[in-house]
C-alpha cells in the first residue's frame, strides 16, 4: 500500500488509490489470460502465461499488504 498520509481523509484517498490498482491489475491479467489482450511480439502462450504472473504477484500483493495492516 501507499506511505499512508494523516487524517481520515487522507486514508481514504490512499486505500481507494491502491484498491483501484489491484482491479486494474485484475482486469488486464484476465484480459491478457482470456485473450482480449494480447502482446502482439509475444505471442498468446506467452502472453497467458504473464497474465497469470500478474493475477498470483497482484494476490500476494494484496495478503502482504493485509499481514503488514492487521499486524
Amino acid at each position: 500500500m501507499a506511505k499512508q498520509t494523516a487524517g481520515p481523509v487522507g486514508k481514504l484517498i490512499s486505500f481507494v488509490a491502491w484498491l483501484t490498482g489491484v482491479i486494474v491489475s485484475l482486469a488486464v491479467a484476465f484480459g491478457m489470460i482470456d485473450g482480449v489482450l494480447i502482446v502482439r511480439w509475444l505471442g498468446a502462450g506467452v502472453t497467458v502465461f504473464f497474465g497469470w504472473v500478474v493475477v498470483v504477484t497482484t494476490l500476494l500483493g494484496v495478503a502482504l499488504a493485509l499481514v503488514n495492516r492487521f499486524r
